[in-house]
């Protein structure tokens, strides 16, 4: 039992949760104008992992087949025959039920609005099969945390905490670019759409480094919106260089610190972000 645990926790890259959960906190925080119940954490957590492990399973059930063909991903759990499809399904299935029912246990707007969150990243998978733009999709998608969070928090949607979920979008759009020109000749050959495909190495290098700058924009014009304070600050000035250093890492003619780059600097930049934020409220 254990070592299937460890297969579906390597299905749905359970260590990538980073990622999206600070951005969640972050906005639970801010909503709250300080710690929000341990009633709404938990279920906002819950929603999370249900949210990301749906998302994740149905990307890989929908992108099987690419999946086996691409050298890079052939070993993933699907493809490499270690879980099988009805197994995946199963899962996911109860993936997004977990997400409907913390959803339900948070406030009515939550529950009617857990469905759109789930024809995203159902929509998502087969955007990359008819356009370059599917970055943003993913984007949107991760853009769902803030929003979610602040709506669990206020039981409403305000515009105001619509800066900080375009700045999630843009940072995803950031760095999945950069991940995505691993797969750029297989982009290529199987027709695949991607901006590394459409516009290159030098010129998605250029793309991403404009879609981070607006990432950071937003973020801080979070900031002036809720008028928060040094530390919040300091925590942007830390995001600045990170940003700046990602980018050190990745060059047209070296690509090897891809990894590095993906996984190690945005999980620094979303925890930076939800610490820094969370000291502002405490201190």
């Amino acid at each position: 039992m254990f070592d299937k645990l460890v297969l579906y926790l390597k299905l749905i890259k359970f260590s990538h949760s980073i990622f999206a959960l600070p951005f969640a906190l972050t906005a639970a925080i801010i909503a709250a104008s300080g710690i929000p119940s341990l009633r709404q954490i938990l279920w906002i957590i819950i929603a999370m992992v249900g949210a990301r492990s749906g998302a994740m399973g149905l990307n890989r059930i929908i992108d099987r087949k690419i999946d086996a063909e691409n050298p890079r991903t052939a070993g993933r759990e699907i493809p490499a025959g270690k879980v099988r499809v009805a197994d995946a399904v199963i899962f996911t299935i109860i993936s997004f039920g977990v997400l409907v029912f913390a959803a339900y246990m948070l406030n009515p707007l939550c529950l009617k609005l857990s469905p759109v969150a789930i024809a995203v990243v159902f929509l998502y998978p087969y955007t990359k099969r008819f356009t370059w733009s599917s970055h943003f999709v993913l984007g949107l998608s991760l853009s769902a945390a803030p929003l979610g969070a602040w709506i669990a928090v206020r039981g409403t949607f305000d515009w105001q905490i619509l800066p900080m979920a375009f700045a999630v979008i843009f940072w995803l759009a950031g760095f999945d670019v950069l991940y995505a020109l691993q797969d750029l000749e297989f982009d290529k050959s199987s027709g695949l759409y991607s901006i590394p495909k459409k516009f290159g190495v030098k010129n998605t290098l250029a793309l991403s480094n404009i879609f981070h700058f607006f990432a950071w924009s937003l973020l801080a014009f979070t900031g002036v919106i809720f008028g928060l304070g040094m530390f919040y600050w300091i925590g942007m000035a830390l995001v600045a260089v990170l940003f700046i250093y990602e980018h050190l890492l990745v060059k047209p003619k070296d690509l090897s610190r891809l990894d590095m780059a993906f996984f190690n600097m945005n999980g620094y930049i979303s925890m930076s972000v939800f610490i820094f934020t969370l000291l502002d409220y405490l201190m």
